[in-house]
Parts: C-alpha cells; structure tokens; sequence
C-alpha cells in the first residue's frame, strides 16, 4: 500500500509542489520502439507527501540538463493511481515514460505486456538490494521494475509493560493475561493486540501475514489458482479469529485501518500493535503518550518470528515510452546511495539498499532499523497475480466475515478460495 508513513507525517513534512520541467514523450535517435530514446521524459507517481521528489527532480535535472524528467503526480488513493496507470497503458500514452508500481500491481502489468523487461541490455545490477524487493519487482521468472522504496510490517510493544518483545502469538495472550482489558479499548488497562483489520486492502496484509506466518500460502506460484483452503491457513487466519473470540483483539479493531490503529497504540490504549515503520516518528512525537514507552521487534508467529507482507514501491518502464534509454538511466538513479538515504531521511521511507540497515550514523538516528531489516528479509509478497483486485477482494471479504464471526474460519477460507479460482477463470 503506498505511502503509508508518508500520509501520516502529510503534516509534517508538508505537500511538495508539482514538479515539471520539459514535456515528456519525445525523444533523440530513438529506435522504432524507444529503446534507445533519449531526451526529456515524464515519471508518473503518486502524490508526494513524503517530500522526496524535489531532491530527486533537483539532482536529476541538474545531472542531465537535456533529459529533463517531468514528475507528474497522481491523487494519494492507491485505486485512482492504479486506475489512471491502467487508463494511460490501455492509450498506449507515450507520455507516461517512467511509472511507480506498487509490489501488488507488477504481475498485472507484467502480464499484460505493459512495462519493458528489465533483462539483456535492460539489466540492471540488482546485488546491492534486499533480495525481497526484487522478487517483489519480479514476474514468472523476469525482472520488470526496479524497487526504490520497502516497507515491513513491525510490532509496537510497551516496554513500560513487558520486559522484552514476544516473539510468538502465545507470548502476546501470556503478556496480556493481568495487564489488559479483555475485548475492548475501554477500561483502565490498555487491550491487548491490535493491527489493521477494517475491511480494506489492509485486512488482505494483515490475514496474508498470519497465513504465511502458519506456513499457509494463499495462490500458486504462477498466481492462477488458490492455495489457501488449508490446515495451515486455518491456523493462521484463526489468530486473528480468535482474537476478538477470546478479547486479545478489542472488538474497535474491525474498523481500524493504519491511522486508527496508531492513535489507539499512541493514546496508550494497545499493549500490542502491527504497523508499519513511519508510526515510530509519530509514536515519538510530543502528542503520544508512550513516547518513551514503546520499543519495536519483528512480528510474532505460531513458533517463533512471523512473516510480514512485503510493502512498497518499484519504477518502470513504459513499452510505450519514446525515450526507453533515458528512463532506464533514471531508474539506476532511483536506487543509487543518495536518493535512497534521502528517502530514509526525509521521508521515512525503507531503503532497498542492505548496507544502507547497518550504517551506523542511520542507525542512530533511527534505531528501528536492524527490526526493520529482518521484517522485510523475511517478508513475503502479497499475492503475486495478474488478478490481484479480485484476489484481495476476496480475501478481505471472507477474512472479515470470519472476523466477525458471522462465519467460520474455515468456511471463510472455502469461499475465498472459490473467489480466487473463480476471478483467475475469468469469472
């Protein structure tokens, strides 16, 4: 899901100014295709709350006065950005040259014949990054987008109420026993445990990481068919059922997304909390009430450290763009040193670049880093399909009537299982 520390900290860091230079779309010695267009060219991404895009349109621009880059911004909302990419490749638009793909779109881009493989004369040298990202950025086998933002899910615990991090569900019910207050955020105790369960694209993170953290798998490797109807899955899925059977989970959690489930964490109402990196600056600011009460560890599973859905951001190529060449160079750009400390920096965004997790001086300034490295190294990708918004439709659908408890955590997982084979089928 894009930008979720960027939205947060909108009104911190401010909205960037629209960025334009020359027009995109044309090209110098271009191929037939663009392949080895150059000249002035247009990145398509979403709004930029985070405030890293004028650093990057500055130093590209001054590098390569002639292949000027035009940053074109979309709305904030995920499905509008996903749409009008959807409306432009449909055109063929040859002013959409460079694009940001969230992980969850690249199968269906791919697959569709959207994006210029990153392979042969294309390739760009991948081994400085966490190998996550670039299976994220990766269809049946080739690379078609070049990752340049991450993102982990991370447990926020109280360290004023536990004396180390749980690293299983069963240690979050033990901690809780005494502390919390069963079933609900009211009362004089804080709830025990609380991630995004509403009914949205982030209930499809939080179920898929409890099924992959119980060795459950929701789709095939090739993505066309369902995996979930499984002993595994059930287990999975069941720790967050059980939750709001047993009151780990407070019942306010079915409608909360990121935002709501932050402000609950930093009022000192959870003990327990999933989300991702940028709630640390927030938790650390002057209107949270556990500022200096929180500490941040990977996720829990059933045995022992859990599987956080991969997040994030990748850049691509559009095989419709005339300058192919230009924006290739754009891409290696993306994920050089200095755009990826300025994205940590100033927008609070995960690097790809490993070394960039054990630099010192980083690491100082933001300690949850080393946390962060082993919750994206051992993050698996939501579900990589072509048919990604039938899919997480109806994983969120089934999840949250099984949440609810107007059915059964395996009749759920029936159902969904039926949606996903019904979707790949084209139904």
């Amino acid at each position: 899901m894009r930008g979720k520390g960027a939205a947060a900290l909108a009104g911190l860091l401010g909205t960037a100014l629209v960025l334009t230079a020359c027009g995109g779309g044309s090209s110098s010695g271009s191929g037939s295709d663009g392949s080895s267009g150059r000249g002035p060219f247009t990145f398509v991404t979403g709004k930029d709350n985070s405030g890293t895009m004028p650093y990057i349109a500055d130093e590209w621009n001054k590098a390569h006065p002639d292949e000027k880059v035009t940053i074109k911004q979309q709305s904030d909302s995920a499905d509008q950005q996903l749409s009008d990419l959807q409306q432009h490749f449909q055109s063929k638009d040859a002013n959409y040259d460079v694009v940001t793909v969230d992980v969850v779109w690249t199968a269906e881009f791919a697959a569709k014949g959207w994006l210029v493989p990153l392979k042969g004369d294309d390739a760009i040298d991948q081994s400085a990054l966490l190998p996550a990202t670039v299976t994220a950025a990766t269809y049946n086998g080739t690379q078609y987008a070049a990752p340049y933002a991450s993102d982990g899910g991370l447990l926020y615990y109280r360290k004023d109420l536990v004396s180390k991090a749980p690293t299983t569900w069963d240690e979050i019910i033990a901690d809780c026993k005494g502390k919390t207050t069963s079933g609900t955020i009211k009362g004089s105790k804080p709830a025990c445990y609380a991630g995004q369960l509403a009914k949205y694209e982030g209930l499809t993170v939080n179920a898929a990481e409890a099924i992959n953290a119980a060795g459950g798998t929701i789709v095939s490797d090739d993505g066309k068919s369902a995996t979930v109807d499984t002993p595994q899955a059930t287990t999975g899925l069941d720790f967050l059922v059980n939750g709001f059977k047993q009151g780990y989970i407070p019942k306010e959690a079915l409608g909360f997304k990121e935002t709501e489930s932050l402000n609950a964490f930093a009022a000192g109402q959870l003990m327990f909390m999933r989300n991702w990196p940028y709630a640390a600056a927030i938790l650390s600011g002057d209107s949270s009430k556990v500022a200096d009460k929180f500490g941040i560890a990977p996720l829990p599973g059933p045995d022992g450290h859990g599987a956080s859905s991969l997040g994030g951001h990748s850049v691509a190529i559009s095989q419709y763009s005339n300058t192919k060449a230009s924006a290739l160079d754009f891409l290696k750009f993306m994920q050089s040193d200095a755009v990826q400390r300025n994205d940590l920096t100033v927008g609070t965004l995960a690097p790809v670049t490993s070394a960039l997790y054990t630099d010192a001086a980083l690491v100082k300034k933001f300690p949850y880093l080393p946390d962060l490295l082993k919750s994206i190294q051992t993050a698996v990708p939501r579900p990589v399909t072509p048919f990604y918004p039938a899919v997480t439709t109806a994983i969120q659908t089934n999840a949250y009537a099984a949440l609810q408890g107007s059915t059964s955590t395996a009749d759920a997982l029936k159902s969904m299982a039926a949606a996903i084979n019904s979707a790949a089928a084209g139904g």
